[in-house]
């Protein structure tokens, strides 16, 4: 059985932005087929912790993904970022996915541990403690995307696609 794959996007949150990368790369993964998973996008979520967690969860508790991979922009850096977890306050939540097998094979991705402090981290912990408290067998994980140009898109493209890939080849028990 085909794993299935939640995919969410934030939209631009100023107004000189003509787009947010996170969503510019959700869209390229919109042409590809042969992917081996079931993947459902959720694109272009306010720019609010509040509303695009209830957001991501309905769509969770609706269509019950193995996965769910949040992606926000993360303008000042260079490569895809698997973030290790998110804090709120004083607790640190962080993801049960193995981020070194997640990323193995990737040429521009790191693993970062500064979700930042921004609705990203927000977003992220809202999932994490969200699947903790109803001890689903789903799992989440954070990606920052850069900025994305003719220069960087193809390698970007590539490593997200191996992390979707690397995910279907994952047990999520």
């Amino acid at each position: 059985m085909k794993k299935r794959i939640l995919l969410t996007s934030f939209t631009t949150w100023l107004p000189d932005q003509k787009s947010n990368s996170s969503d510019d790369l959700l869209f390229e993964v919109t042409k590809l087929d042969s992917l081996p998973c079931d993947l459902q996008f959720l694109r272009l979520l306010p720019v609010d912790i509040g509303l695009a967690s209830a957001e991501v969860i309905a769509k969770i508790e609706e269509d019950q993904p193995d996965y769910i991979v949040c992606c926000g922009m993360a303008a000042g850096r260079e490569k895809l970022s698997v973030e290790m977890g998110a804090s709120c306050g004083e607790t640190f939540l962080q993801t049960p996915i193995d981020l070194e097998k997640l990323i193995i094979g990737a040429r521009a991705t790191d693993i970062s541990d500064d979700c930042g402090k921004f609705v990203c981290e927000g977003l992220y912990y809202s999932v994490l403690n969200y699947l903790g408290q109803k001890q689903l067998s789903s799992h989440c994980v954070f990606v920052h995307v850069p900025v994305l140009n003719q220069d960087n898109l193809l390698v970007i493209l590539a490593d997200f696609v191996l992390i979707i890939n690397n995910l279907a080849l994952l047990s999520n028990n």
